[in-house]
């Protein structure tokens, strides 16, 4: 049996690693035209400020592939024929396959600023290895710089451009930094931080333009609040799309969505061909449409999607969600579903919220009927796992509070002291009481 991986981040080389582990005879080919190797996507910016090499951001050495025998082909895939289920790459050569799997990730989200399209240079994103190779073009120490956009990646192009000894505008649209992850207080924490480093943060606001000169190189932006900023460099980070245009083209394609449509074996409308990774969209029984666009979900596809192509009955069922990161110095842990408005509300919600006085830390739990359903954590680091079982145990937020200890990580310096966290809640819960009527 052939099966045939088309990309080699980390869905595709863990369903390829998967395969090979669960069929020893089986035939196995990663094809990328980004990579001759797997790497840490989520490392790049460590790379980009000389903490790692390159080589450092592979996971695996590189002997593995070839001690596993699994064949890697450099190219981009310009056709798929599932009905002679063959491939054909840009060079000319095609590949056949038994089973097909797609693992594409996602591609910088593109705007509709007027002037962009005569860029033809200082535009960055920092998704991609290109995109590292183009930030390190364009880094240059004392020269000024705006990045555009308020997650992860853009919070990562920013620190790396201050590293490099940029002058860092970061423009955020929305009304604070990340709202769909932060509440205003901590937003407000994280960009006095931010500050604090010497970038210019400026919410609320958004591009208009870009300025090019005679070559198409970037010189400057201009705002909807009618400022001009000059930069040689503008990062653009407003978020990733699964990687599927290439699709609407070929001989035959899947269905697609927002992604690749996949049902919960993780299979396409093409029969032998899966889909795995950002750029799959999940189809589930009672469910909205779901892409999950993070490294975890994308691992567990992978693996998922391996059994899938070899026949094993699966259902996959989205985990708890999960991410970790940092802004700047202040370590970040979150887990579970927030609602996107904060606070209380009619429906059994209840958030408590607390800010270490002086310090860039807090907490943020929020519970439901009873039970603890997200975690927001930051300036500490702590074990997930922990309140992913806490929040499958339906676990109530008074007794989460008393166990908060058991998730720290015993790290140098890294552990929080939780008695001013658990009085405030002691405050905050009689409160609750009272306004609900209940004698404390």
């Amino acid at each position: 049996m052939e099966y045939a991986i088309v990309g080699n981040g980390v869905a595709g080389i863990t369903a390829a690693l998967e395969v090979r582990k669960r069929d020893p005879r089986a035939g196995i080919t990663v094809i990328s035209g980004e990579t001759d190797y797997f790497f840490s996507r989520t490392a790049l910016m460590y790379s980009f400020m000389d903490r790692l090499t390159l080589r450092d951001l592979e996971p695996y050495e590189r002997g593995v592939f070839d001690a596993q025998r699994i064949r890697r082909v450099r190219g981009w895939v310009t056709d798929l024929d599932a009905q002679t289920r063959t491939l054909k790459l840009d060079g000319g050569r095609s590949i056949a396959w038994d089973r097909l799997l797609l693992a594409t990730g996602s591609r910088p989200r593109r705007p509709q600023w007027q002037g962009l399209d005569q860029v033809r240079s200082g535009l960055v994103n920092f998704v991609s290895m290109q995109d590292l190779e183009a930030c390190e073009t364009v880094a240059r120490p004392g020269a000024k710089a705006v990045v555009v956009g308020g997650g992860l990646i853009g919070i990562e192009l920013v620190e790396c451009l201050r590293w490099a000894g940029m002058e860092v505008t970061f423009l955020i649209r929305e009304p604070w930094y990340w709202p769909v992850a932060l509440n205003a207080a901590e937003s407000a924490m994280v960009i006095d931080h931010m500050r604090r480093h010497g970038v210019i943060v400026l919410t609320g606001e958004s591009v208009a333009a870009v300025e090019t000169d005679g070559q198409g190189a970037v010189t400057a932006v201009s705002t909807d609040a009618g400022r001009r900023f000059e930069c040689c460099a503008l990062g653009v980070s407003i978020g990733v799309e699964p990687a599927v245009d290439w699709l609407r083209g070929v001989s035959t394609p899947p269905r697609l969505n927002r992604g690749i449509v996949v049902d919960a074996g993780l299979r396409t409308s093409l029969g032998a061909v899966f889909a795995a990774g950002d750029c799959a969209e999940l189809e589930l029984p009672g469910r909205s449409p779901l892409v999950e666009q993070i490294w975890y979900s994308a691992k567990r596809q992978g693996a998922l999607a391996a059994r899938s192509m070899l026949g094993e009955p699966i259902q996959y069922d989205p985990p708890v969600f999960f991410n970790s990161s940092k802004f700047f110095e202040i370590e970040y842990t979150t887990v579970g579903r927030f609602p996107r408005e904060s606070g209380a509300s009619g429906d059994g919600l209840r958030e408590f919220y607390f800010r270490y006085p002086g310090k860039d830390a807090s907490l943020r739990i929020a519970e439901r009927g009873g039970a603890v359903e997200a975690f927001n954590l930051l300036g500490s680091r702590w074990d997930h796992n922990r309140f992913e079982e806490w929040i499958g145990q339906r676990r109530p937020l008074e007794d989460v509070i008393d166990r908060l200890h058991q998730a720290q990580f015993d790290v140098e310096f890294g552990r929080l002291d939780l008695t001013p966290a658990r009085a405030a809640f002691k405050l905050w819960r009689a409160e609750s009481l009272r306004h609900a009527g209940v004698p404390a």
